[in-house]
Parts: structure tokens; C-alpha cells; sequence
């Protein structure tokens, strides 16, 4: 029963590593990169996808993305979601290719993604330690049903070195993504 909360535990906190993870991907660092557009919601036929399901996304050059639409009647519809994502770029199109071409950040606009990127990092800090509570929670419920005072406080203390594990995961990926976006 005790392993089966940790485990828990362990699979919701890498879970919500991985949505930290994705949403660094789409932050924008000096380079143009691939995260910053495929999981824009792109208006298609009554419904909101992706871009990556519904064109191919490359980077040619350091400061270039290029979208190739697979439907030619999706090319309003992406530059539309482009716009409103506020990526700093104006699109470019040419047939069913649409380019973006990112400007230099300048240092005052490096400093608030390095705030952007601080503000993910504490959410999932909070996502890993509210995980973390609710699980000790149903652990110290144990007590009630029998469980030795010795395997619950075993099984707290390896709650903690599991979240412990997760927040410095996340403190280490903070960090990278923070040397990416303030190295010119």
C-alpha cells in the first residue's frame, strides 16, 4: 500500500516535470527553435490543434522558422494563431509556406523571459509539493489502519527525497534555460 503512493507520487511529480519541460521548449532563447510554434492552437475546421499536426516545422537559419502547411485553406487560419501568439515576428507567406523571421532579443526583453521562465519553474514547484502533500496525506492515513509508526514515517522520508529529487530537476533545468536566454 505505502509503495503504491510513492510510486504515485514519483509518476504525478514526473508528470509535472515533463508540462515544465514543454512549456521551456516553447519559451524563446537567442535561436529560433521549433518549441516556440509547434503547440500553438491553430483554429482548423471548427477545432483548435496543434501547428505540428498540421504542418511540417523546421528552422533553416539561427533566427528563422519555417512552416510548411499540409492545407493550403489552414494558411489564414495558422498566420492568424502566429499573430495572436505574440512571438514578436511577423509572418511571412508564400503560397502554403509561411516564414517567421525572429529579431535579435534585446537584454530588457531577455530579462522578462528569464522572469517567464522563473514564474514556470515556482508553478511546478508548487505542483511537485501540493503532489507531495496529498500523498502524505494518504500515507499518515495508514496510521488508522494499522501500519507501524516506523514504516509511515520509512515512507515519508522517502516522499521527501522524491520530491527533493524533482524540485532540484526542475531548479537545474531553470538554470540551463536561464544561461540559454542570457548568452548572446
Amino acid at each position: 500500500m505505502i509503495e503504491e503512493y510513492l510510486k504515485e507520487a514519483e509518476k504525478r511529480m514526473k508528470g509535472a516535470v515533463s508540462k515544465f519541460k514543454e512549456e521551456l521548449s516553447g519559451i524563446r532563447t537567442g535561436r529560433a527553435s521549433t518549441g516556440l510554434v509547434e503547440n500553438i492552437k491553430v483554429e482548423y475546421y471548427g477545432s483548435e490543434i496543434p501547428l505540428k499536426q498540421i504542418a511540417t516545422i523546421s528552422t533553416p537559419e539561427p533566427s528563422q522558422i519555417l512552416i510548411q502547411t499540409w492545407d493550403k485553406g489552414a494558411v489564414k487560419s495558422i498566420e492568424k494563431a502566429l499573430i495572436e501568439a505574440n512571438l514578436g515576428a511577423n509572418p511571412q507567406t508564400e503560397g502554403n509556406i509561411i516564414r517567421l523571421n525572429l529579431p535579435p532579443m534585446t537584454e530588457e526583453r531577455r530579462k522578462e523571459v528569464v522572469k517567464l521562465v522563473h514564474k514556470f519553474a515556482e508553478e511546478a514547484r508548487v505542483a511537485v509539493r501540493n503532489i507531495r502533500r496529498d500523498e502524505k496525506e494518504n500515507i499518515e492515513k495508514l496510521k488508522k489502519e494499522g501500519f507501524s509508526e516506523d514504516d509511515v514515517k520509512k515512507a515519508l522520508d522517502k516522499l521527501q527525497k522524491i520530491t527533493d529529487k524533482y524540485i532540484d530537476e526542475i531548479n537545474q533545468l531553470t538554470e540551463a534555460k536561464e544561461k540559454e536566454i542570457l548568452s548572446i
